[in-house]
């Protein structure tokens, strides 16, 4: 039978998790876009940088040039690199009841499932992984084997796992499968269900960080940091043709 949190423990996760998103991820994200004010910021490619903002746009006005160097960063690099990198903080702030002295294990925990003790390295997303992240993490499983060998401990390979925040198994990318040969990876409602023990939680969690989402329009702050740019853009391309 599938054992569960109770309400008041899932309750905690939820506020935590809303607070962690307000006090860590929002603030960082607002940062990192006031850096784009920069043309610095940005990797240009002369061959591309053109034609897309004449794609987005219509035109390859500075302002278009701006926005189609913008919104990629805003919208995709920024945020999910800071999601990123407040992963471990994250851990030990929301999930502080799991946290794990293990080398290597970001949090313990008793698996709702199957009710086997679990040792879980966290990871972001499904496409989160890197080739080389792959080997480190076999090695950092091996290890705790070797070392509940020694100390007469019983620790199976399916007791040694990767927990992916978010996405499905169809999403994981093929360096999750490699890992997924020899240790079980879980990604988004399994991760969580096996986590809590409530086969929603995935979506009500999400559903939680969402409402604090709704509280926040970047728009202004988007709009500034395109202007600042654009700026930029059109003294560097007058400077060109000087």
């Amino acid at each position: 039978m599938t054992q569960q949190m109770s309400p008041d423990s899932l309750s905690e996760i939820i506020i935590k998790a809303q607070d962690f998103f307000r006090k860590e991820i929002i603030p960082s994200h607002q940062a990192n876009t006031k850096k784009l004010k920069k043309l610095k910021e940005f990797d240009l490619n002369p061959f591309l940088d053109k034609y897309k903002a004449s794609f987005l746009m219509g035109n390859d006005n500075p302002e278009s040039i701006a926005r189609a160097l913008v919104y990629p960063r805003v919208l995709g690099t920024s945020i999910n690199t800071s999601f990123g990198n407040k992963l471990q903080k994250f851990c030990h702030e929301v999930l502080e009841g799991f946290s794990s002295t293990t080398s290597g294990i970001d949090i313990e925990f008793i698996d709702k499932i199957d009710g086997r003790k679990k040792y879980c390295q966290i990871k972001a997303g499904p496409n989160t992984l890197n080739k080389d992240d792959v080997k480190t993490i076999k090695d950092h499983f091996k290890a705790i084997k070797h070392l509940a060998r020694t100390n007469n401990m019983r620790i199976d390979m399916e007791d040694l796992i990767v927990g992916v925040f978010y996405g499905t198994s169809k999403d994981l990318s093929s360096h999750y499968k490699k890992i997924n040969d020899d240790y079980p990876v879980f990604a988004g409602k399994d991760f969580w269900q096996r986590l809590t023990g409530h086969e929603d939680f995935y979506q009500n969690l999400t559903d939680a960080i969402g409402d604090v989402a709704s509280e926040i329009d970047g728009s202004q702050l988007i709009e500034e940091v395109i202007d600042a740019l654009a700026l930029e853009i059109e003294n560097e391309l007058k400077a060109k043709r000087l």
